[in-house]
C-alpha cells in the first residue's frame, strides 16, 4: 500500500447536515484557493441500489467484523454492500452522507466528509443482530497517498472545530 495519510472525523449526533454542510462549504472555499478543482459538495441518502452502490465509490461505507456474522445470519440488503458469512465481515451502507469531493491538478479525487450509520445492523427481517460501533453519529474514515502538505491544511480545518478524531501520516518526519 505504502505510505499515507489517514484520517477519522466524527461529529456528535445533534450536529445537523446543514451545520455539517455550512462547515464543508468554508472547507471548499479554501480547497479551491489552495489549487483544487473541481470541487463538489453535497448531501445524499444511500436509499436505493443505485444509491448504495455510489456510497461504495466515494468510500462512505463502514467495515466491521464480528462473529455474530458469521453463518446463516442474512444482514438486511440495505445495510449492507457485502457480507461474507465465512469471516464474520461486512460493509455497512451509511444512512446519509455529506461529502466535499476534491479534485487535484492529476485528476486525482479525495473524500473529505461525514456518513451517519444505523445504531442497529438488522437481518433481513428487521430484528437486530448487532450494534453498529460508529452507529447514531457522524463517522468518516479515509486516507490519501501523497506527502502534498494541501490535504494536511484540509485535515486541519476538521481538527480546528473539535471533528478530527485522529490521524495518522506516514510521512511525517520522525
Amino acid at each position: 500500500m505504502g505510505l499515507t495519510y489517514k484520517f477519522t472525523f466524527t461529529a456528535p449526533t445533534t450536529t445537523t447536515a446543514a451545520d455539517l454542510e455550512k462547515f464543508l462549504k468554508t472547507v471548499e472555499s479554501d480547497a479551491r484557493t489552495m489549487g483544487f478543482k473541481p470541487t463538489e459538495l453535497f448531501q445524499a441518502t444511500f436509499d436505493t441500489k443505485e444509491r448504495r452502490d455510489f456510497a461504495r465509490r466515494i468510500r462512505t461505507m463502514y467495515r466491521m467484523t464480528d462473529d455474530r456474522l458469521k453463518g446463516v445470519v442474512i444482514p438486511a440488503e440495505n445495510q449492507v454492500w457485502k457480507h461474507n458469512s465465512n469471516f464474520g465481515d461486512c460493509w455497512i451502507v451509511p444512512e446519509l452522507a455529506v461529502v466535499l469531493v476534491l479534485t487535484d491538478e492529476r485528476q486525482m479525487e479525495s473524500v473529505f466528509g461525514f456518513a451517519r450509520y444505523a445504531e442497529t445492523l438488522n437481518d433481513f427481517n428487521g430484528r437486530p443482530i448487532l450494534e453498529i460501533p460508529v452507529g447514531g453519529r457522524w463517522y468518516f474514515t479515509d486516507f490519501v497517498q501523497t506527502p502534498d502538505v494541501r490535504y494536511r491544511k484540509i485535515v486541519s480545518r476538521f481538527a480546528d472545530v473539535g471533528f478530527l478524531e485522529s490521524a495518522k501520516d506516514d510521512f511525517a518526519s520522525k
